[in-house]
């Protein structure tokens, strides 16, 4: 057998090699691949490699996901519309929170959205109703309102008239006041009833001389109102008449007397401000230039007062109109510019003027800077030779 096997290597030792097809060679792996697992395995990675070719070529990786677009196209800013006389009277971020003990520019305590209005003892009054620590002037109780016989029935209150004995609300609710033969100075801080911080500052922190305006929409108009007589202060009342840009650029509020308005219908929207409580000895106006500038209008109104003896003190803008059954008009606006150094200088040239010519009316509105500041000068009027007076020591009868 070994001799065979021989004879067979012998015979095919010098032929060349066989070759062998390329379906012969690829016939071990096929057989490994007709094995189930492995069968299994390759059709996974070849379904893995066509999906990534698939995204890698032709799609998103995030195609199938849902989507939101948003434009970024910034848009043109708006200007803050002007806000109405409502409004402006109760805003409670005024700007000017400085103490007067620190620099005319200094800010003073931090503006955290609520009032706080520092006093020079260090105490403070809030806006979160807190009682106020601070020293207060004693009282100087005025006759409770209603005085009997002073009012009559209206549709929205009672409104104020003249008594059959002849008393008439400008002097019945008027201050009493006593010259001592100084100069004598007077002021009017308006705008109280809707903050209740700085309407109570007011109250407390002034000398009762010092006179009141209250705005007609206020909640609890006749409380505030109350109070302010209790400690001493003689009231007044804030009358919204149509200004230069009404209503787009400038609205005083609800039933604002008109340039256009009739007799009637002001004295329709007379009935309803002059309504809202009683107290009061006179009214004061709230913006006005073009009301004021129609005859008519202004005759109606005034018409209105006399005849309900009711005193009318302007803020120095219609100082050449006759009428109500007593006139004032202030000599000065003390807080344009509502810096404590401003104000003060306003204060300190109403002193010069009524040492000039006996007598000067001030107004201003009840921003805390405003109310720390009139506190304040008015301390030392005295030393200065000066009188504090109410306002209705300024009025005159017509004709007088």
């Amino acid at each position: 057998m070994f001799a065979k096997r021989q004879s067979v290597l012998a015979a095919t030792a010098g032929a060349p090699p066989a070759r062998r097809s390329m379906r012969e060679r690829l016939a071990p792996f096929g057989r490994i691949l007709r094995r189930p697992p492995v069968a299994v395995a390759c059709a996974g990675l070849l379904l893995l490699a066509a999906v990534a070719l698939f995204v890698t070529v032709l799609g998103d990786p995030r195609a199938g996901a849902p989507s939101v677009r948003a434009s970024l196209k910034r848009e043109a800013p708006v200007a803050a519309p002007t806000p109405t006389g409502l409004e402006a009277f109760s805003m409670s971020a005024y700007g000017s929170w400085e103490d007067l003990a620190a620099d005319a520019g200094a800010a003073g305590p931090a503006m955290t959205g609520e009032a706080v209005i520092t006093l020079p003892n260090g105490a403070t009054v809030a806006g979160d109703g807190a009682p106020v620590t601070a020293p207060r002037f004693a009282a100087q109780p005025l006759p409770a309102a209603p005085i009997a016989g002073l009012s009559q029935p209206g549709p929205n209150g009672p409104l104020p008239s003249i008594a059959t004995d002849g008393r008439v609300p400008a002097q019945a609710y008027a201050r009493p006041f006593r010259s001592n033969g100084r100069p004598r100075v007077a002021l009017i801080v308006g705008g109280l009833g809707l903050n209740a911080a700085t309407t109570r500052a007011a109250i407390e922190r002034l000398p009762p001389e010092v006179t009141l305006s209250f705005v007609p929409y206020a909640e609890g108009l006749q409380g505030w109102i109350d109070q302010a007589r209790a400690q001493g202060h003689e009231v007044m009342l804030e009358i919204p008449m149509e200004p230069t840009g009404y209503p787009d650029r400038i609205d005083p509020g609800p039933h604002t007397l008109l340039a256009a308005d009739g007799p009637l219908e002001i004295q329709a929207k007379l009935a309803w401000l002059m309504g809202r409580a009683t107290g009061y000895f006179g009214v004061t106006n709230y913006v006005g230039d073009r009301f004021s500038g129609v005859d008519g209008g202004m005759n109606a109104f005034m018409a209105v007062l006399r005849q309900r003896g009711v005193a009318f003190l302007d803020d120095g803008s219609m100082n050449r109109r006759p009428g109500a059954w007593a006139r004032a008009s202030a000599n000065r606006i003390i807080d344009e510019q509502q810096t404590p150094a401003a104000i003060v200088a306003q204060l300190n040239a109403l002193e010069a003027l009524a040492k000039g010519q006996g007598q000067a009316l001030g107004t201003g509105f009840s921003y805390p800077v405003t109310v720390e500041a009139v506190a304040r000068w008015s301390a030392g009027l005295e030393a200065r030779g000066l009188q504090l007076a109410p306002a209705s020591a300024m009025t005159q009868r017509p004709g007088r």
